[in-house]
């Protein structure tokens, strides 16, 4: 693994390598948190049928937003609590309660993101869903 730098003799000039490194050290990050985060899978998973639901019902402009912007802070959270995972296990190898109340609290946080999530997705999806149903009844 490289060691990044922080100083940049080029203050205020656009160092392209820089740039990027920048975005393959992240999209390895997204690699690695995949290969490793079931959890992650599974918010993906329901991003993709929240997405597919929001075509097939023709959602609106507003709607559309809000999924958007649920989704991208449910994948956030999940990607920012397997970083903290990381961090405590390199911090603290060994089991430790502290250890363990700090991943804990921080996959409360996901938790919470995706339940809030998932209510606000059945508000905009129950009436389209019921309106569906009401078709062929």
């Amino acid at each position: 693994m490289t060691v990044r730098s922080k100083g940049n003799p080029h203050h205020g000039i656009l160092d392209k390598k820089r740039l990027v490194d920048s975005f393959r050290y992240a999209f390895y990050g997204i690699c690695e948190a995949y290969k490793g985060e079931q959890n992650l899978k599974i918010h993906t998973v329901i991003a993709v049928l929240v997405v597919i639901s929001g075509f097939l019902f023709q959602i609106s402009y507003l709607e559309w937003l809000v999924c958007l912007i649920l989704i991208g802070l449910v994948l956030m959270a999940e990607f920012f609590n397997t970083a903290i995972e990381y961090v405590v296990d390199l911090a603290s190898p060994d089991i430790h309660p502290l250890a363990k109340l700090a991943k804990d609290t921080a996959s409360a946080g996901v938790l919470m993101m995706a339940i809030i999530s998932a209510i606000i997705g059945l508000i905009i999806f129950i009436p389209e869903i019921i309106e569906f149903i009401g078709v062929f009844i």
